[in-house]
C-alpha cells in the first residue's frame, strides 16, 4: 500500500512539474493598411466623366477593386463604379488625368474589363435619376 502511495505521489509530482514548463506565446506584429486622405487642388478645374464597363462579374471582387484603383489615382476627387448599371462615374482634375488615363488604369486591373462610352458630362446620369425619384 504504501508503494502505491509513493507512485502516486511521484505521478503527480511529474505532472505537476511538466505543466510548469510553460511556453512564453509567440507575439506577431500585423502591418494595418491606413487609409491616408488626398489634398485636392482648390485651384483646379474638375471635369466628370461616365463610361461603361463590360467584363464586371460582382459588386465587391471586381467592382469595389475598380472603384478603388480610380478613386486612389493623383488627381482624381471622387470615383463610382455601379455595378448594376455597369456604370463608373469620375470627377477629377483634368490637369492630372484624362479619359484615356482612367481607360488605362481600369483594364490593367484585369484583361476582362473592356471600358466603352467614355464621355463628358456635366451631372452624372444615376444622380440625376436619383434626384428625380426623391
Amino acid at each position: 500500500m504504501k508503494t502505491i502511495k509513493i507512485l502516486t505521489l511521484a505521478f503527480l509530482a511529474l505532472v505537476a512539474m511538466n505543466c510548469k514548463n510553460e511556453t512564453k506565446p509567440e507575439v506577431k506584429t500585423v502591418e494595418v493598411e491606413t487609409e491616408t486622405v488626398k489634398e485636392l487642388d482648390p485651384n483646379a478645374t474638375y471635369a466628370k466623366a461616365e463610361f461603361i464597363i463590360d467584363g464586371m462579374t460582382c459588386q465587391i471582387g471586381c467592382a469595389a477593386t475598380i472603384q478603388k484603383k480610380i478613386s486612389n489615382m493623383e488627381g482624381v476627387k471622387s470615383a463610382k463604379v455601379d455595378f448594376e448599371s455597369k456604370l463608373a462615374m469620375v470627377e477629377y482634375d483634368n490637369a492630372k488625368v484624362t479619359p484615356t488615363l482612367l481607360e488605362e488604369t481600369v483594364t490593367k486591373v484585369a484583361d476582362i474589363y473592356i471600358v466603352s462610352g467614355m464621355k463628358t458630362v456635366d451631372a452624372f446620369s444615376l444622380e440625376e435619376t436619383e434626384q428625380g425619384i426623391n
